[in-house]
Formats: C-alpha cells, structure tokens, sequence
C-alpha cells in the first residue's frame, strides 16, 4: 500500500498517524521459511540478516507484515547509506556489516495472522493485533512503529522527529482496509529552509534550468557538491542568473556531474560566490541529500561563509 503527498496535515477522529521513516520499505512473512522482500519483490533475506534472524525467531507461522528496514547511525541518524552498502553487499559482506552496522525492522501493519489474509480488515484492527504480536516478542531488531490519533502529538513528532532522518508523518484512516498498490494512504512531509553555495547549473549560467549545490566540509573545507535543484521555474531563472558568473577553469568541482546525480553529463560550473535559500527533506546518504531540493530564493545578503557546512540546517 502506498501514500501520496498532501500540503496539509489532515485532521478528524478517523485519521492515524506515523512517523515516515527513511528506509528500505519490505514485506516479511513466514510460511515454513522467513521471507524478507522489497517492494519490487527482491529477495532481502541475505542482504539483512540479522533482521531475518530476528524475524524467525519472532513470527508465529502464517504471519505476514509490512514494515521499513531502517539502520540508526551511532549518532542517533537514520543512515540510508548505511541501508544501501548492506542492500547491495554480497554475502561475505553481509555477514560482516550485519554485525557493525545492525540494522532494525520497524513493524507497522499486519497482513496475514494465523494463515489467514486480514488486509480487509480495518486498519484500528489490524493495528491493535500487531500490538499484542509485538507484545510478545523480544527480539531488540523488531520495533513497533509509532502510531498516534492525537494531531498535537503528530505535530510534535513532525517539528522534533526531522533532525534524525525522518522525513515527515504518514496518515491513515483508522478505518481503512489494506489495499496493495492504491495510494489510500497520505503523506506530509517536512520541508525546512536552508542555504546552500551554487557551484555549477545545467543549462546557461544567465538562464540556469537547475541548480547544482555545495557546502563546505567542516573537516576539510572543501566545497563538496551535496545537492541538485528541480527545475527552476523560468520567470526565476533570471533572478538567480543576474548574479552567477562562469568559472574560468579553476573550480574545486569535475567538468561531468557524476552519475549518482542523474547521469555523467556536462554541466556549466560557476563561481562558487553565489547563496540561493534551499528546501531539502531530511533524506540524506553519502553526505547529499538524496532528493531534488527545491530552490526558494537567492541570497544576496549572505555570503558562502554564512552557508552551515555539511548538510547542516542551521549554522
């Protein structure tokens, strides 16, 4: 079942909320063997181990569940990097990274108990089964997800909960039966402002169609890119163009974007002098944010100095 985004935090007796967290979304089940599988259907048993592990020892036979593969960093950060070196690890590497980098399966509904489907159920139902299914459980690796009907405490998880990695709330009709595929659930995600150094567009530098973004590292002070614009509207394009200036070749950045930004391809790169007012969501991995941030504004009464370092939100 999926979600599909709002601007506003819907409110009323029936609604349900949950922290959206940033993982891998995956369905585990057990008929005989532990399955663990993505959304697309991928084996994810090997890959997440110790979450299988954990899985066979906690669920009763005929027990289906959906839930997100999440690994918290010794921070206290949602790590999608992290998710993504034991996504893709073979199996020697998985076992190694199962024990330094464990990784939790945070439950958040119930699909099948006792052999028997329950998705046409009522999600109040199906939630207050999985709550005595966790109940019993003991295996630190499986967590019961977050679920309130107070907007008060939604609102306060929303404003508090981004400077860990979660992205926002999803909301859910306490009514509602499991529909795969329907996009019946809601998804309010947080959006916070933030500054950010241009260092290179695509298009021209007088009429830039996106912007590609930098910050410093607080370790090295390098100008590190960390993020790429949507596609700016073109009545703005002019607004942020007036003040870049080409680079005359002697720029901290490589002639083609790298790949994880789309695809190598060639890019104008600028001056790094230019502050444009940014709106990442708390995704991040490898040091980027991971989704499109979207451009608010420029800044010329800032300065690159002024620009928080790393992926910072506040200086």
């Amino acid at each position: 079942m999926l979600a599909r985004t709002v601007h506003t935090l819907p409110e009323g007796p029936h609604w349900r909320y949950e922290p959206k967290w940033d993982g891998y979304r995956a369905l585990a089940g057990r008929e005989g063997a532990v399955s663990l599988t993505s959304r697309s259907g991928r084996p994810l048993q090997s890959a997440f181990r110790d979450v299988a592990a954990a899985l066979e020892s906690a669920l009763p036979e005929g027990t289906a569940v959906d839930g997100e593969i999440v690994r918290w960093s010794p921070q206290g950060r949602l790590d999608f990097a992290a998710l993504q070196r034991r996504g893709h690890a073979g199996p020697q590497a998985a076992r190694r990274l199962a024990r330094s980098e464990p990784c939790h399966y945070i439950v958040f509904d119930l699909l099948r108990a006792d052999g028997a489907e329950v998705v046409a159920a009522a999600l109040d139902e199906r939630r207050a089964r999985l709550e005595e299914l966790m109940r019993r459980s003991t295996q630190p690796a499986l967590m019961l997800g977050w679920q309130t009907s107070a907007p008060g405490v939604a609102r306060q998880w929303y404003d508090q909960m981004w400077r860990v990695g979660v992205e926002g709330l999803v909301v859910k009709d306490g009514r509602g039966r499991y529909r795969p595929g329907r996009r019946d659930w809601l998804k309010y995600k947080r959006r916070v402002t933030t500054e950010a150094i241009v260092g290179g567009v695509i298009g021209a530098p007088a009429k830039p169609r996106e912007l590609i973004v930098g910050r410093r590292d607080s370790q090295t002070g390098a100008l590190r890119v960390v993020g790429r614009t949507g596609e700016l509207e073109p009545g703005r394009r002019g607004e942020v163009g007036a003040l870049l200036r080409p680079s005359a070749g002697d720029h901290p950045w490589p002639e083609r974007l790298p790949s994880r930004w789309g695809s190598a391809q060639e890019y104008a790169r600028v001056v790094p002098e230019v502050v444009v007012e940014i709106t990442p969501d708390a995704a991040t991995a490898s040091g980027r944010w991971r989704h499109r941030v979207g451009y608010v504004r420029a800044r010329p009464d800032r300065q690159p100095a002024d620009v928080p370092p790393d992926l910072a939100i506040e200086g």
